[in-house]
């Protein structure tokens, strides 16, 4: 299994390469040579299995000769047995063939610790035969970094520096991050956007010097084993309501999510239509309803994992989307650094129409949501999700959706506790394992929007002893 940069301009990797590199030399992200594709057999032993089984057996297809199917089993058992549902990704019906897949039983409440939790354990294995040190540089604009830092507060060959957006993450997010008091973890809040934090992170891997020097690894949506890990659950819904075609719905940022679905597609499962639902900051929607990929400025929501403008993994879609033509890509995504602009051509935007569809969730229907679906069923959604049901809502009325509809259900609601209570007035409450977070310690530093500053510390902080 080899991977190649979406840019064209760096050498083809194994998985283990793409595992430890998360972003390629050239700028580019890294994707399979070729899709792999499941099998009759493959399927059918899907129907029948526990999450940690079918995770090994999907991400298999992707890792080569770097993890055997063995490893990877007791690797997928060992961090699935932290979730608490027996499920791993339970879903709860809520209409006729309407679902919402949980992906919030993870340690830190949210879907990134599906993937993160993996990554984890993988790096710990690939750095440990050699005894290599790797230093993990991630952006986030609230969950990534959490999930990140959990899985790999203990890891014995890493340090890890995660960037936030200062003041632009809730408070539950902010904490799961900076109360980690660990020799290894790096809490920086950066007085800016996640744009700002994610663009920082991209100009610091492209110093391929400084890289080298501190052997910089990412744990970011670019790091292709988090694709690979997040596809596993769209299989095991599929399978749950009784195989497709089916509809998924997924809140949508910097467009992993959404994008492992595709890739799940590209992979033989059986799934009609991919809808990226966005809140205010609407760019994805723009872009496929009107060809327009022109940042606006991130305008702060009570959503705030969504409050992206530039996302990452579009350049992933893009590149299939050019066929495969690093040329034509590395123009599209020159014109969008130079100018801040991008037209998809109609052409282009039928390609991506061929998978998926999106919509626009205004702050008071999302508020609107989160009421409605508490009064209908008890239950407390945080805003993401209400985003996504919003959606699906919508474009099942309109027409748009038909049939099985399974909605991504991103977070716990008690990691938005304020926008949650201001909407329905019920207060979520956190599980019981995280009862005293609010009363932690913080461990966090302060730094500008600045590359130069940033870069520094990144670099003081490797130069460390372990």
């Amino acid at each position: 299994m080899k991977y190649i940069s979406t840019r064209g301009l760096a050498q083809p990797v194994d998985f283990e390469g793409a595992l430890l590199a998360g972003l390629a030399p050239d700028g580019g992200l890294y994707v399979p040579a070729e899709t792999p594709r499941l099998t009759d057999e493959d399927f059918a032993a899907i129907a029948d299995a526990p999450y940690w089984r079918t995770a090994a057996l999907v991400i298999s297809k992707f890792t080569g000769a770097a993890f055997d199917r063995a490893k990877l089993e007791k690797m997928a058992r060992d961090v699935y047995g932290r979730f608490d549902a027996p499920e791993t990704a339970p879903l709860t019906k809520v209409g006729d063939e309407d679902w919402i897949l949980e992906l919030f039983h993870g340690p830190t409440l949210a879907f990134k610790d599906f993937a993160m939790q993996l990554l984890g354990a993988m790096f710990d294995d690939v750095l440990g035969r050699d005894d290599q040190r790797l230093t993990i540089l991630a952006a986030t604009s609230g969950d990534t970094g959490a999930a990140a830092i959990d899985a790999l507060k203990a890891c014995a060959n890493v340090n890890i520096v995660v960037l936030h957006p200062r003041g632009r993450v809730s408070e539950v997010q902010r904490l799961m991050m900076t109360s980690v008091d660990a020799p290894n973890v790096m809490n920086i809040a950066v007085e800016g956007s996640f744009d700002d934090c994610q663009a920082i992170v991209k100009q610091l891997f492209a110093d391929e010097a400084f890289a080298r020097a501190v052997d910089l690894g990412g744990v970011n949506s670019i790091n292709w084993a988090r694709i690979a890990a997040q596809t596993v659950y769209y299989f095991t819904a599929s399978a749950a309501v009784g195989g497709g075609p089916v509809n998924y719905v997924a809140p949508t940022g910097n467009f992993g999510d959404i994008y492992a679905g595709y890739v799940a597609r590209c992979m033989g499962l059986n799934i009609n239509r991919l809808v990226v639902a966005v809140n205010a900051n609407d760019i994805l929607h723009r872009a496929l309803a009107e060809g327009d990929y022109s940042p606006r400025g991130v305008k702060p929501t009570i959503s705030p994992s969504m409050d992206i403008e530039v996302a990452s993994n579009f350049e992933r879609l893009l590149f299939d989307v050019v066929d495969r033509d690093s040329e034509r890509l590395r123009a599209l995504m020159n014109d969008l650094a130079k100018t801040r602009a991008l037209r998809l051509s109609d052409e282009q935007r039928a390609r991506i129409a061929a998978d998926f569809i999106s919509a626009t969730t205004s702050e008071d229907e999302t508020r609107d949501e989160i009421i409605r679906h508490q009064r209908e069923t008890g239950a407390l959604i945080d805003p993401h999700t209400a985003v996504a049901r919003s959606a699906a809502r919508a474009l099942r009325g309109a027409g748009h959706l038909t049939g099985k509809v399974i909605t991504l259900s991103t977070a716990h609601p008690a990691k938005f506790p304020d926008a949650v209570t201001a909407a329905c007035g019920v207060r979520p409450k956190l599980p019981t394992a995280h009862i005293d977070l609010m009363s932690s310690k913080e461990h966090m530093k302060t730094a500008p929007a600045d590359t130069d500053v940033i870069k520094q510390m990144v670099g003081d902080f490797a130069a460390r002893k372990p």
